[in-house]
């Protein structure tokens, strides 16, 4: 099972490793590789430091570093599952903190943007549509749910 803690800035090599193997390993089937090649540039150790002092950010550890997400109030960004552990509910995990924290805050929703690749996973989640848009990252889901 996999436990959620605060990141802690020792962990930047492993999460930006992690995001760029996912973007090379899953996110690469939807979008075209200058697109993965900028992102892959865009998360790097330091820019991962640089994050997780502008926002909450969150490990999952599981036989290591399974996957990360970091939150602003109730904006969810950089939610990344090492491809291994994928199915193994730990983004369910990792979005279900970061949601609670967001209750305990006061707020009544959260919203994230999803890659095409991570569309179906915050759908499943009951995250729901409310537009799209193109970014320097190409084209990008905004979803919201509802909090209890």
């Amino acid at each position: 099972m996999a436990t959620i803690r605060r990141f802690d800035s020792a962990d930047a090599p492993a999460v930006a490793g992690l995001i760029e193997r996912c973007l090379r390993e899953v996110n690469s089937r939807d979008y075209p590789r200058e697109v993965i090649e900028r992102m892959c540039d865009h998360f790097t150790e330091q820019r991962i430091k640089e994050l997780a002092i502008q926002r909450q950010m969150f490990v999952a550890e599981a036989n290591g570093i399974a996957g990360t997400v970091s939150r602003d109030g109730n904006k969810v960004y950089t939610m990344f599952v090492n491809p291994p552990a994928a199915g193994r509910g730990i983004g369910r995990l990792l979005m279900r903190h970061v949601e609670a924290l967001a209750v305990v805050d006061g707020y009544d929703h959260m919203e994230t943007g999803a890659s095409i690749t991570g569309h179906g996973f915050y759908q499943r989640l009951g995250y729901i549509d409310v537009r799209s848009t193109e970014t320097e990252f190409g084209f990008n889901y905004i979803l919201r749910r509802n909090l209890p």
